[in-house]
């Protein structure tokens, strides 16, 4: 018998192939083998065919294909092989029987060859288990989990021929990986890592040309259709083409006499991309839940197999509270080293109570930045962001924590596909959906058992005190009616009162009436949690009970102790003892030095506290002093990213009595402050708008605009700009708008999105003739310059500079006039203007001298090096750049320090000095290296293309 899903569904009794026509007959059959052995019920079997909209004889049609399959079995002599159990269907399928079954077997076979150091039984092994596959897997059948499937299944197939390849290129076959991948890599035009295997394989039998060729086309298809650059694993394969790296020889022989081989100090490293780790801290003294951590540990054996590879786990009900999180992050940890390609994180927020849960576009943004994905090289739009990760998980073992997702919308996109990979969602709700169409396995989790909840409280407040007073213990955890959070809250209180007698705290918990406060929930579970956090309430001191209550007000999601002082309107140091109580009470955890979060559910109870006991008016003065302490803070920051901005200021009004304002040293501190507190800003806007703090919300977002720009988070600064912009247009606030337009129209550009951004620039360029605003207006010209250089439309970029420098003049604004005439100069060298590029550098030169903006005068004297070398005055362009690396040094501009150095190496190239122009490059990509700029795999490239150079013996 033989059962065949890798290419047409089949079934084959002695070499007759079984008679099945119907695509649907084909895809239950299909969704039996995929759960070979195991019982399906009706209702999953209609599920997968038609999602959520079957039609009313679903029930009767999945019944005819049964009876259908099963008369062509008994056609067949096969009568025990599909039988009816526990309301379902099971297919007995024997060992061997099955084709993904056989195939998955010899690829899990041939990674334990690999390990063993067999590469040739490994590549035995693939070559058989890839012979299995006919055609597209699924092929002929029909139903809603048709094409998933097959997508999931067809992963395994291109993640087995990248492995196989790997062993061939290890035994030096590389004739053959090119006989074998031709078609596939043909099929699969943007797998980059299939390709950068094709292209050692054709280096390996020199064929050097046709391996750049295929580099180049692959290049510019992941460019026009993803809209970015290679990854790091094509880049390398590329360079190693480029340096005549022999690709991946056969095993090293042993070690003999001889002189040992001694690198070439000329060659490049191409640095190993780290391995991400970004799982939050395990939970100490995690306890209980041994059933589902074995069912967990369950599903390793699948991750390389046909089965579902996510994980939802859901509260009964939607309880908050319940440990999914401390669940899911323990198992990550006990597992992590089976995941030697790295654990991704990201919370998802899909319940937090200031709503701002992280779209599938900003978590990808993240992962890939942990793949090593430069910002620059991410595409814009969300079905390109996630094909290229899924492209980077392929034939990688990772494993992936979605924590806190809303709904299977917000992780579908985070799903890779590559059968290495396994995801763990966890959800108050319980993903019926990917449980349906990816194959999820869900796993309920429920309150913890009464043994389980002893052992929790023995873990966090003693064996001697629980054993000591049984009956109080048992009251206690009748109260907390098994919620982990509950018992970490009490068992928190009981701990830092160590002569308190825990038949006290039972006592205290007994007399608190649970119905003083609506519950969070219908359930009870929520009401008994409820009654708990109202006795941890009471326990506090009034300046910390009342600190908690205001901790509501935070949109999260998390702070700073600044922050929190100036929510209070108290100095740090009062704030720090209150924090340090809340902290001890397990009503606020510190999860980083100086920085406080809370559970949704404590951060929704403090601020049901706050509306029931605090006024409004103090409501507002609190958050009135909290909007102040971030527009204040993020203001002083900005000013350090760029004091001599083509902007115009945004002026707060002084802020409000109480508050604490932080005065980043310099620009690195500034950078870290911004780091820290992104999320919290991008919240703290939209909480502003909502509260009706017009002002505060587009003045925020304009001070974002600086940042979120240079970190690449466009998305991000579109979001926030439409955020202040409705909140001006609230208080017929034109400047607050112009700004509000401005940061579209950077993002915009950014984006390639060039003709929202020349919308966004002339209404921008509107308001500033509205306000009489000729600074403003010139500024608006340099952006219109800016997108249309990027569209190649040099000549009209000159005219939007010129006018702008016009203006700057009519205005005496001389930091505007410097930046005019530095942009022309570059303006003028691409359009090989190069004289009057070095008269506009000269004159930018001076105002940027005079205005003692060393920044500027250093990209003036860089500008002033590329037009002299463009003129074949080398030496004078070697002085020029010489004069801006010391001045960018100076300053610590990095970047810039690195696009010099670039800029020098080609000088010295060209006039025949090879050793200075390597030493400048290689100090170049060192800085990109540190900064992690996609500028680095360019500079890669013009290194390996230029020889070494070899000094000769001294005097010669």
């Amino acid at each position: 018998m033989r059962w065949r899903i890798l290419g047409p569904v089949e079934a084959d009794v002695d070499g007759k192939v079984l008679d099945f026509r119907r695509p649907q007959q084909r895809a239950v059959l299909a969704l039996l083998l995929l759960d070979a052995g195991r019982v399906v019920s009706p209702a999953q079997l209609i599920r997968a065919l038609w999602t959520d909209e079957p039609p009313r004889s679903s029930r009767t049609q999945v019944q005819v294909c049964v009876s259908q399959i099963r008369a062509a079995l008994r056609g067949a002599g096969l009568t025990d092989v599909l039988l009816t159990q526990a309301g379902g269907y099971r297919l007995v399928v024997g060992p061997d029987e099955l084709d993904l079954a056989v195939f998955t077997g010899a690829v899990a076979q041939a990674r334990t060859a690999v390990a063993a150091g067999q590469p040739a039984t490994a590549a035995e092994l693939l070559g058989t288990g890839l012979a299995l596959w006919r055609g597209p897997a699924l092929a002929g059948a029909a139903g809603a989990f048709v094409e998933s499937a097959a997508a999931r299944l067809d992963e395994q197939r291109l993640s087995a021929y990248e492995q196989l390849a790997t062993a061939e290129l290890t035994l030096g076959r590389h004739a053959d990986v090119i006989e074998v991948l031709r078609p596939v890599v043909d099929a699969n035009p943007l797998r980059e890592s299939l390709i950068s295997r094709y292209l050692l394989a054709l280096a390996g039998v020199g064929q050097r040309a046709r391996a750049l060729e295929v580099y180049a086309e692959t290049r510019r298809r992941l460019v026009e259709e993803l809209g970015v650059e290679p990854g790091a694993e094509l880049a390398a394969a590329h360079l190693r083409v480029l340096r005549h790296d022999k690709p991946d020889p056969g095993p090293e022989p042993q070690p003999g006499p001889g002189p040992a081989s001694v690198p070439s100090p000329d060659a490049v490293p191409i640095p190993a991309a780290p391995v991400p780790a970004q799982l939050p801290t395990d939970v100490p003294g995690f306890t209980g839940r041994q059933a589902e951590l074995r069912a967990l540990d369950a599903l390793l054996g699948g991750a390389d197999g046909a089965g579902g590879r996510a994980v939802v786990i859901s509260a009964i009900g939607g309880t908050a509270g319940v440990g999914k999180t401390a669940l899911a992050v323990h198992w990550a940890h006990r597992t992590a080293h089976r995941f030697p390609d790295g654990q991704l994180y990201v919370n998802l927020r899909g319940f937090d109570p200031g709503g701002r849960a992280v779209g599938p576009a900003e978590a990808l943004l993240g992962f890939l930045e942990a793949l090593q994905v430069p910002r620059q090289q991410v595409p814009t739009e969300l079905s390109r962001q996630a094909a290229l990760y899924r492209t980077l998980m392929a034939g990688r073992r990772v494993l992936v924590l979605l924590d806190n997702a809303r709904d299977a919308e917000q992780v579908r996109d985070l799903l890779p596909g590559a059968p290495g990979c396994l995801v763990v969602v966890t959800s108050r709700n319980r993903l019926t959906g990917l449980v349906i169409a990816e194959g999820a396995r869900p796993l309920t989790l429920d309150l913890l058992t009464a043994p389980e909840s002893r052992e929790l409280l023995r873990q966090r407040i003693g064996r001697d005190r629980t054993t000591a007073d049984l009956a109080a213990v048992e009251e206690i955890i009748r109260r907390c009616a098994g919620l982990p959070l509950a018992l970490a809250v009490v068992a928190a209180r009981a701990s830092t009162q160590p002569h308190l007698p825990l038949a006290a705290l039972a006592t205290e918990l007994r007399d608190v009436r649970s119905g003083d406060l609506a519950a969070f929930d219908t359930g009870d579970p929520a009401t008994d949690v409820r009654a708990v956090l109202s006795w941890s309430y009471r326990a506090l001191e009034p300046d910390a009970a009342r600190l908690f209550r205001l901790l509501g007000l935070h949109p999260g999601p998390d702070a700073g102790q600044p922050a929190l002082a100036s929510l209070a309107g108290i100095p740090p140091a009062r704030v720090r003892p209150l924090l340090a109580r809340l902290t001890e009470a397990h009503l606020l955890t510190e999860h980083a030095p100086g920085r406080y979060a809370q559970h949704d559910l404590l951060a929704s109870y403090a601020a049901e506290l706050c509306h029931t006991i605090d006024s409004e008016a103090e409501r507002a003065v609190a958050g009135h002093r909290l909007f102040d302490h971030y527009l204040h803070t993020t203001h002083a920051a900005d000013r350090l990213l760029d004091p001599y901005r083509l902007a115009v200021s945004v002026v707060p009004a002084d802020p409000q009595p109480g508050v604490t304002s932080e005065e980043p040293a310099d620009h690195t501190a500034a950078m870290a402050w911004f780091a820290a507190e992104q999320d919290v800003l991008l919240a703290v806007v939209d909480r502003a708008a909502r509260a009706g703090f017009d002002d505060h919300a587009w003045q925020l977002a304009a001070v974002l605009t600086t940042y979120l720009d240079r970190r690449g988070h466009w998305h991000d600064l579109i979001a926030v700009q439409r955020t202040a912009l409705d909140a001006a247009r609230r208080g017929a606030d034109r400047l607050g708008q112009a700004h509000a337009h401005r940061g579209l129209a950077i993002a915009c550009t950014w984006l390639g999105r060039n003709t929202d951004a020349h919308i966004h620039y002339q209404r921008v360029l509107d308001l500033y003739r509205e306000l009489a605003d000729t600074v403003g207006q010139a500024h608006t010209h340099v952006g219109v310059s800016w997108i249309l250089a990027r569209e190649g439309r040099h000549e009209e970029a000159l005219d939007q500079t010129g006018q702008a420098l016009s203006l700057y003049r009519a205005a005496g604004y001389l930091v505007g006039q410097a930046k005019a005439l530095n942009n022309l100069s570059w303006l003028h060298a691409r359009l090989d203007h190069h004289e009057l590029a070095l008269n506009c550098s000269r004159r930018a030169l001076t105002l940027h001298e005079e205005n003692e903006d060393r920044h500027g005068a250093a990209l003036a004297w860089d500008n002033l090096g590329y037009a002299q070398h463009r003129l074949g005055r080398h030496d004078e362009a070697l002085r020029c750049y010489r004069r801006a690396l010391d001045l960018h040094r100076a300053l610590g501009d990095r970047y810039d320090e690195a696009e010099v150095l670039a800029n020098l190496g080609e000088t010295y190239r060209f006039i025949g000095a090879p050793e200075a122009a390597r030493s400048a490059w290689q100090a170049a990509l060192a800085i990109f290296d540190e900064l992690d700029h996609p500028d680095a795999d360019g500079l890669r490239i013009r290194l390996a293309a230029s020889p070494p150079y070899v000094a000769g013996p001294v005097g010669t």
